[in-house]
This record gives structure tokens, C-alpha cells and sequence, in this order.
């Protein structure tokens, strides 16, 4: 399974491709941002991400779309901004008849690390130690993408096991 991992962000959106092939596990195929410019209108940020996370979905052939849902605690202005930019990559998935799934921040740590707070820095080291990359995945936003995908991974596992007992019992 191939899984296509995204945290969204209007300046920045992280995206990690894993791949788990039954035999050696998870391991990352590919990882990086969409980086826009801050003097962009919105429309052309919105359509840059589009374009690099189609491209990315043509690319790499993901089974999957994972995707950070939001979070946002004060500034309302960023959570739209936010927002917009994971309805993109939503649409990019949608076009690629892709299926999508969800997962908030709080899910993606307790995936991860085993604990729902766990810091950014304990997250990212997991997602290293999990993916056996040789160096911490960087920058943070594709980190943050590979992690998603990761837990989706963990998850899928989870849920089919679970499915199959289900069918035997």
C-alpha cells in the first residue's frame, strides 16, 4: 500500500509518500514541501499547492490520502487559511479518485509515539526511528506529512485485523 500523507499549510504543505510492502515494512519513498511566496494572492498559493500535490499523487500512485485535520487555538484568519489549503489538497485527492482520510493532531502523536501530547520533537524522532531514515525527516511540515501517513498505516493494520476477527468469530 502506498500512502500519501499531507499537512496542510497556506505557506507551507508537507507531504510524505510511504509505502508498506508487506515485507519491510514502512519505509519513505518520498517527502518535501509546496512552499508559496508571501506576496501571492491566495488564488495563485491555493493553485501552486494543487498543482505540486497532483503532481506528487501522478508521480507516486498513492492507494491513499491522509490528511492533518485542523487544529487552530486563537487566530481564526490562519485556521481559514489553514482550511483552504487542505480543501486543495482534498480536491487533488478527489480528481485522482483517491480516497481520503483524516486524522487530528492528537491521533497522529498517540500513532506515533504512543502519547496524544507528545512534542514535535519526540514525533519526529518516532517518524525516523519508525520509517529507519538516517536522518530526521526535514523540514517540519514534511516531517509532520510522513507522521500522518504513518498513523494512517498503523491504523489500516488496526482496522483490518480487527475486521478480520470479526469474520472469524
Amino acid at each position: 500500500m502506498i500512502i500519501l500523507g499531507v499537512d496542510p499549510g497556506t505557506a507551507s504543505t508537507g507531504f510524505g509518500v510511504i509505502v508498506d510492502d508487506g515485507s519491510r515494512g514502512l519505509y519513505a519513498s518520498a517527502y518535501g514541501v509546496v512552499t508559496t511566496l508571501p506576496g501571492q494572492s491566495a488564488e495563485r498559493r491555493l493553485a501552486q499547492i494543487y498543482g505540486e500535490l497532483a503532481t506528487v499523487i501522478r508521480e507516486h500512485k498513492p492507494d491513499v490520502v491522509a490528511v492533518e485535520e485542523l487544529f487552530f487555538k486563537r487566530n481564526v484568519s490562519t485556521g481559514i487559511a489553514v482550511a483552504q489549503a487542505r480543501g486543495v489538497a482534498l480536491l487533488a485527492a478527489a480528481h485522482a479518485d483517491l480516497a481520503v482520510v483524516g486524522y487530528k493532531p492528537a491521533e497522529v502523536k498517540q500513532a506515533i509515539s504512543g502519547v496524544g501530547n507528545a512534542a514535535k520533537d519526540q514525533v519526529r524522532y518516532m517518524t525516523q526511528e519508525l520509517l529507519r531514515l538516517d536522518t530526521m525527516p526535514q523540514p517540519d511540515d514534511a516531517a509532520d506529512a510522513l507522521a500522518v501517513a504513518v498513523c494512517h498505516a498503523h491504523r489500516y493494520v488496526a482496522e483490518m485485523r480487527i475486521a478480520q476477527a470479526s469474520a472469524t468469530t
